[in-house]
């Protein structure tokens, strides 16, 4: 018998059926309701013609507040029972997130990275899901010693950081057009 190469399996669009199986009640809550210090990030996504995608899926990953991961790839002690994940459907026209900031993390080299907020964005007629970051304005002194946010065309930052709100804050993302959202090759 010999060694058989297989082509890879070819990239299919997500369609409009990806929430099937995959939202779940509590999927919005990174923290429960009450938690001290907790805020809402919410947002829309746009396609490029500036019209709201009302079947999109934005999932988050992040640290907990100490800058730690429950992972096992983070040796560090994490903060008993933090989930860190959160997932959002933008079926009411936009996601919402309730969670807390992050803490700063370790990065590449020693250098410490920005707290930030990991997303994905899944939406019909993607072929792969999109990768971008949210950090905080309050952050700025961190925001500008951050390696990633350091490696965005300054004039396309602002497109990364999210904005106040009466709850919280504000985080649009836009695939396509005049202030494109900055996403990252992973």
């Amino acid at each position: 018998m010999t060694d058989r190469i297989l082509p890879s399996t070819p990239s299919q669009t997500v369609g409009p059926y990806l929430h099937i199986g995959l939202s779940w009640p509590d999927g919005p809550f990174v923290v429960p309701e009450g938690t001290p210090g907790a805020v809402w990030i919410r947002g829309a996504v746009f396609d490029g013609e500036g019209a709201v995608i009302p079947d999109a899926l934005i999932e988050t990953w992040q640290a907990d507040p100490h800058g730690r991961f429950d992972h096992p790839d983070d040796p560090r002690p994490g903060t008993p029972g933090w989930r860190g994940f959160g997932r959002s459907e933008t079926t009411s026209g936009e996601f919402a997130v309730h969670t807390v900031i992050p803490g700063a993390l370790p990065g590449p080299g020693g250098r410490e990275q920005a707290p930030h907020i990991d997303v994905s964005v899944f939406a019909r007629g993607l072929l792969h899901r999109l990768v971008t970051r949210i950090y905080f304005p309050e952050q700025a002194i961190a925001n500008a010693a951050d390696p990633a946010l350091g490696s965005v065309a300054p004039h396309r930052r602002s497109t990364l950081i999210a904005q106040p709100a009466v709850d919280g804050y504000r985080f649009d993302i836009r695939l396509r057009g005049e202030h494109e959202t900055v996403f990252f090759d992973v």
